[in-house]
């Protein structure tokens, strides 16, 4: 089944049988449940342990640690455990980090200091981080070898931050993938929490809102919310809850402290029926969230409302029946119909606040900006470049013919467009961009266009491509409408199913041959109406940098990669290998050109293209740098390579003509 429209957790606690928490977990992924998120206490049953059983048995589920401690777990150890689990879920995995209860701490003897908890927690992301990515960590102790990871990178695992102090939360907003709020908060206390957050990721230099905020929400669901409330009164742990409460808690609520002491007096007595009689129903409704199982959806919206991005449905039984009722509350929390209603809302809330503030030439600018940052039209030289190569190569041949070039051109550019709107969706629904990747297109992640319109300009803009390939078709024969075919499918299958080969090692020798010789012969055969070898040499240069192009950025992301399951083919082979073959991509487009000059194949003129040689030569020496270990050296090499790509295209086309005179 597919997942839900909202994201939805469902929180486990690690006791009771194992199997009957694999039961549920997989429960919740049969009903499109985002994640299982398992919490780990101090003296109960260990929670990795569990959080394994799930990993190993239950499919597509993402499952989360939530959280474990610094204190009682070294980094090291973390780092290790994460490694194991990434393996039998990749991709699935969520950590999250803490310092644990100061009590818990103290029964065990473990020094515990607020501010050093702040500092102990930051100090394990950035060791753990490193050893994911196979850093080498220097020694602890002096005149020691570093640590080095004796395990592959690891997938991307985001990293929770689970704490409410103020020091935390700015933590969380300089370094932490998401902010995990404790159970029993109530919305006006997380809407302050939320906002101090928000504010620590904008000083940091940070979108305000890379960090998702996600919550543990104690849930008891019943057949009705009085049945749900009396059941959730008489629970120890909801007493003691209640009970531990602090003041700022309560009175950002609306309740007096003496009301928890109270409770707290009743709790040590274990006097639970007289506990039960002194909380008062809205205090649950304010920390809990109890009722039936759409009341407890509509509570989680509230939730979502005031900021959280991933509710956690945590029931305070963790029974059969109550863990039924619960999933029954998540998924229509996270149901179409709920967030097609909260879209609706959203959307016009939007328009409506634009309105207010931009006029009509200024939305419509906006718009437009916003089409042309997901078209990319820097990139459309790796398609327009093959195209006018073939007609320089037709030109030289005395067979141009003008309007079938013109039209083979368009029909490339626009195959272009389409593809390049699809890797944008397909690479914003499976994470891989962000609203913190470097070159990612906002467009999407910040809702300047909605997917479905996205989707829109791929249509139209395959459509056209047909449109002007049934001209092709009519001037030049059957033999385009299968050209045409091979084009638009190796395009859209980049990175849409079934195919979604940029996620493979096929990914390369693909992209080679649509924007090497299928191009160039294709738009050859559309110019001239036949076929040529010559095509397939002057084709053969240009296929290789566009390859490089990709192979580049391939090789500069593999730890990212690794961590988003992206199997490229610069993953299976490793850097070195991987620098290896960017070099030789590059060095073999020049080689090719000499060899087809001294073959006669190319007219001599075309060396023209080695007046882009600096580019070459300032590129290999940063892929030198970058194999060495400068990783800043090679930052932005796919986008150095698609430079040298135009300037020796440009040079190669101009060459190729004067090959005539």
């Amino acid at each position: 089944m597919s997942e839900l429209a909202r994201p939805v957790g469902i929180g486990f606690a690690a006791r009771g049988k194992v199997s009957d928490v694999v039961r549920w977990a997989d429960n919740a992924q049969q009903r499109g449940i985002h994640s299982v998120w398992m919490h780990d206490s101090l003296y109960e049953r260990d929670a990795v342990s569990y959080a394994s059983a799930i990993a190993a048995q239950v499919p597509n589920i993402r499952v989360a640690l939530g959280a474990l401690s610094s204190y009682t777990r070294t980094p090291a150890l973390i780092a290790m455990t994460i490694s194991a689990l990434d393996e039998m879920a990749p991709g699935r995995i969520i950590l999250g980090m803490g310092t644990a209860l100061p009590l818990r701490l103290a029964q065990l003897g473990i020094p515990y200091k607020p501010d050093e908890g702040v500092e102990n927690v930051s100090k394990a992301i950035d060791f753990i981080r490193a050893m994911w990515a196979g850093q080498r960590i220097p020694s602890a102790t002096p005149n020691l070898p570093p640590i080095q990871a004796m395990f592959p990178p690891v997938h991307r695992v985001p990293v929770y931050i689970a704490a409410y102090r103020t020091p935390f939360l700015q933590l969380a907003g300089e370094k932490a993938d998401g902010y995990l709020a404790r159970p029993a908060e109530s919305i006006p206390n997380m809407q302050r929490l939320i906002t101090k957050l928000r504010k620590s990721s904008v000083e940091t230099g940070r979108d305000e809102n890379v960090v998702d905020v996600a919550g543990y929400l104690l849930t008891h669901v019943d057949k009705s919310r009085h049945e749900a409330l009396n059941r959730a009164k008489r629970e120890p742990f909801v007493i003691y809850m209640m009970s531990v409460l602090s003041n700022f808690s309560l009175e950002q609520a609306g309740f007096e402290p003496a009301l928890r002491d109270q409770i707290m007096a009743a709790w040590r007595a274990e006097d639970y029926h007289k506990a039960a009689q002194i909380i008062p129903d809205d205090m649950l409704d304010t920390f809990m969230l109890c009722g039936t199982p759409e009341e407890v959806a509509e509570g989680a919206a509230k939730f979502n409302e005031a900021g959280m991005n991933t509710p956690i449905i945590q029931p305070v039984i963790q029974e059969d029946d109550q863990e039924e009722l619960a999933l029954e509350a998540a998924a229509l929390y996270g149901s179409v119909a709920v967030r097609e209603a909260v879209t609706a809302r959203e959307t016009a809330t939007v328009l409506r606040s634009e309105g207010e503030r931009l006029n009509v030439f200024e939305r419509a600018w906006r718009r437009f900006g916003a089409w042309t940052e997901i078209a990319r039209p820097f990139s459309f030289t790796a398609s327009a470049i093959p195209v006018l190569s073939a007609g320089a190569l037709a030109f030289i041949q005395n067979k141009f013919s003008f309007l079938p070039f013109i039209i083979s051109l368009a029909a490339s550019v626009l195959l272009h467009v389409g593809t390049n709107v699809t890797n944008e969706i397909y690479d914003v629904r499976n994470g891989i961009d962000s609203i913190t990747s470097p070159r990612a297109s906002r467009a999407l992640l910040k809702g300047r266009l909605t997917e479905s319109e996205a989707f829109g300009l791929v249509r139209g803009s395959f459509i056209l491509a047909i449109l002007f390939g049934i001209a092709l078709i009519a001037m030049r024969g059957w033999q385009v409408a299968l050209l045409g075919f091979l084009g638009l499918t190796l395009g859209y299958g980049y990175t849409a199913p079934p195919f979604q080969y940029k996620y493979k090692a096929i990914g390369l020798p693909v992209v080679f041959i649509l924007m090497g010789p299928l191009m160039v012969i294709g738009a050859y055969y559309t110019t001239t109406g036949g076929f040529d070898w010559s095509a397939l040499i002057v084709s053969i240069p240009i296929g290789l940098l566009v390859t490089a192009i990709l192979h580049g950025n391939e090789w500069r992301d593999i730890t990212d990669d690794a961590r988003y399951g992206i199997g490229t083919l610069s993953a299976l082979m490793g850097r070195k290998w991987a620098h290896i073959v960017y070099v030789s991509l590059v060095t073999s487009a020049y080689l090719v050109v000499v060899i087809g000059i001294l073959a006669h194949a190319l007219p001599a003129t075309s060396s023209l293209a080695f007046l882009s040689l600096p580019f070459f030569v300032y590129l290999v020496g940063n892929s030198q740098l970058g194999i060495q270990g400068q990783q800043r050296a090679i930052a932005k090499i796919d986008l150095e390579t698609a430079k040298l790509h135009a300037t020796f295209g440009i040079l190669y086309i101009v060459g190729l003509m004067m090959g005539k005179v």
